[in-house]
């Protein structure tokens, strides 16, 4: 019995000595991903490398998974890699296979290696992968304050401008910071596949009807978004968890649901900008289990 749990240490052991060397370097983005991805595995790598933040393995694997889930190959890799870190329990490994898996689907060449080295130890048939509730409530212990000033300087000056404008629009600092944060990783030129523009990533709808004439114009861009943030606080008479779901998918799908749609993109969406804001995320592992059911059944 001895030599058998031995071997299936020293076999766990090996898998996790060839995925530590990667720990020292940064997750590299693919030029077409979305800003929402890039400034989550920022996000993550500064989390697990404790840069600018306190090093946090389970922030920085909760946030690795949610760009895994925006379709990150990387993201679902450094996630399962993570779990992996933290220890060789059934559960453990049953969830990061289950990560390795998600990457491996998405052409990750590594972590399907590293599913092979575990397949001996946890037969794939085994596998009863779930959404991770908990990870979402990872989110509350992300210090935004504290990532925010390790930033460069040009960030810096967005962050600065964002503090200084959100009160003249009635909008708490902390979560225009959090919504620009998520939105971008406050870049300035970031523009995504949906043709989500700057700092707020407005689409041109947006921007428009908001009087945004020039969307990469960091401070015109930046007051766009805090006048539809004003707009939603007041159409949902400061409800701060619709009127962020909202600004991810619309008041039309919030109004249609009665509040955060059962969309896992936006579930994950406002579990980061309320949990960066230091709000409470009671209302998340609901509206995640709603979001897992609709998916499942699809």
């Amino acid at each position: 019995m001895w030599r058998g749990i031995l071997a299936a240490g020293g076999i766990l052991a090996a898998v996790f000595l060839a995925l530590s060397c990667l720990a020292t370097q940064a997750p590299v983005a693919d030029d077409g991903e979305a800003p929402q991805v890039r400034a989550l595995l920022a996000q993550a790598w500064a989390s697990e490398a404790g840069l600018g933040v306190h090093r946090n393995p389970l922030v920085a694997s909760a946030l690795y998974g949610q760009a895994g889930k925006l379709g990150s190959a990387e993201g679902f890799y450094r996630a399962g890699r993570i779990q992996l870190s933290l220890g060789f329990g059934p559960a453990q490994l049953n969830y990061a296979a289950c990560l390795f898996a998600a990457a491996s689907q998405l052409g990750h060449h590594e972590a399907r290696e590293a599913l092979e080295r575990l397949n001996d130890e946890l037969p794939m048939a085994s596998l009863a992968c779930a959404e991770d509730t908990g990870a979402i409530l990872q989110m509350a212990n992300f210090d935004l304050d504290r990532y925010v000033s390790g930033l460069p300087p040009p960030r810096r000056k967005i962050v600065a401008l964002i503090r200084q404008l959100a009160p003249r629009f009635g909008i708490d600092p902390r979560l225009a910071l959090a919504v620009a944060t998520v939105e971008s990783n406050l870049d300035p030129w970031a523009v995504s596949p949906k043709r989500a523009m700057g700092v707020m990533q407005l689409i041109p709808e947006t921007a428009e009807r908001f009087n945004v004439k020039r969307p990469f114009d960091a401070e015109q861009n930046i007051r766009g978004g805090l006048a539809y943030l004003r707009w939603l606080q007041q159409y949902y008479q400061g409800d701060t968890v619709r009127m962020v779901a909202a600004y991810n998918a619309g008041e039309g799908a919030v109004d249609r649901y009665r509040g955060i749609p059962p969309y896992m993109e936006t579930v994950l969406y406002v579990s980061r900008v309320l949990g960066f804001s230091g709000r409470s995320l009671a209302a998340l592992p609901a509206a995640a289990a709603g979001a897992s059911a609709i998916v499942s059944a699809k």
